[in-house]
């Protein structure tokens, strides 16, 4: 069996910023929130052996159907670098979304900054989507569309 993508993981500085622009702007749920000792300075080069993993996503789907994504809280990371062009390494996360209504409540809670839109033309027809930023300056992609649930 191939692999597959199981979680995205994004270290924030403000957990409760962050659950505000996914659960509240994007409306993902939360799923699991523990605190987890473990020896990330081995496995990351963290500095320190506590870590806060929340996980979000969609109850309705299965663990191994659909992406989940994890936020972790760990004491003493640096800062990332400033939100800027795209370079090589990691971009950005895509969700399927109703972008108007998404960029419409991340407005209402102050969130996301300023959205960038563009229509793209595809052979079914046009398709506007957006990117945004969450509170650690990660773009985000709003793209039209839901998860197809299996099984």
């Amino acid at each position: 069996m191939p692999g597959g993508i199981h979680h995205t993981v994004v270290i924030v500085r403000d957990l409760d910023a962050s659950l505000r622009f996914y659960c509240d702007g994007l409306g993902l749920d939360l799923l699991a929130d523990r605190q987890v000792e473990g020896d990330w300075p081995g496995l990351f080069g963290a500095a320190t052996r506590q870590l806060r993993a929340v996980f979000l996503g969609d109850p309705g789907v299965p663990d191994d159907q659909a992406g989940v994504l994890e936020l972790n809280v760990l004491d003493g990371v640096a800062p990332g670098p400033p939100p800027g062009p795209p370079q090589t390494g990691f971009f950005m996360i895509s969700f399927f979304a109703d972008v108007e209504a998404t960029l419409s409540r991340l407005a209402a809670l102050g969130l996301g900054g300023t959205p960038r839109h563009i229509t793209q033309p595809t052979p079914s027809g046009p398709l506007t989507i957006a990117t945004v930023r969450d509170p650690d300056g990660v773009l985000v992609l709003l793209t039209p569309g839901s998860i197809t649930r299996r099984g």
